[in-house]
């Protein structure tokens, strides 16, 4: 079907966004058509100072509106552990959880030579700095439970043995609720050796 200039226009740019296919972004894209001018522009508003107001933190990579950000200024964090992880995404989820109160650094990917990704397109050279500088005794490897998740895992795992520094990685498993029945044998293989003792 041939869509006004304008609407073919939003269609496509929302089609670019994960998840969305053709169906979704013409229901998104006639939604817009029908929001009141001002929820437009705030919208739009909105999207604009996504790009212009963020930036990534210099100590720990992460996004935010200010260098350094809110978690590595936070002077009652723990400051000898950092949790290393995939996307800035994964921060947001593991302080929902409100247990963890040390340090992050963001790596921005994952090792992938299948994809040309390697050690130094994602920001491992930063973290080994802060190893070095900041006094850490622990690293937390909270990496996706996926080959390049534990491919990048075991890399940083193994710069920062010479070092001296503890590295963990988070456990994997069954969820809370999950049946047994339903979970793929990789996931019980890595529940089982995760198991502890009560």
């Amino acid at each position: 079907m041939h869509y006004p200039e304008p609407i073919a226009k939003l269609i496509d740019s929302f089609m670019k966004l994960p998840g969305i296919g053709p169906k979704t972004a013409v229901r998104l894209a006639f939604f817009v058509v029908e929001m009141n001018e001002d929820d437009v522009m705030e919208f739009g508003r909105s999207l604009v100072n996504v790009k212009r107001k963020l930036m990534y933190c210099s100590v720990c990579q992460n996004i935010s509106d200010r260098d350094p950000c809110y978690i590595c200024d936070d002077s009652s964090r723990d400051r000898s552990v950092i949790c290393v992880v995939q996307e800035p995404k994964d921060v947001i989820a593991i302080e929902k959880m409100k247990d963890y109160r040390g340090l992050y650094h963001v790596l921005h990917g994952a090792i992938s030579p299948v994809d040309g990704i390697g050690p130094e397109d994602i920001k491992v050279t930063e973290l080994i700095k802060r190893l070095e500088d900041e006094g850490i005794k622990e690293i937390i490897l909270a990496t996706n439970p996926t080959i390049e998740g534990e491919a990048t895992a075991m890399y940083i795992s193994r710069l920062v043995k010479p070092i001296g520094i503890k590295a963990s990685r988070i456990a994997h498993g069954l969820p809370v609720g999950g049946d047994l029945e339903y979970a793929d044998e990789v996931t019980l293989s890595k529940a089982l050796e995760g198991r502890r003792e009560l």
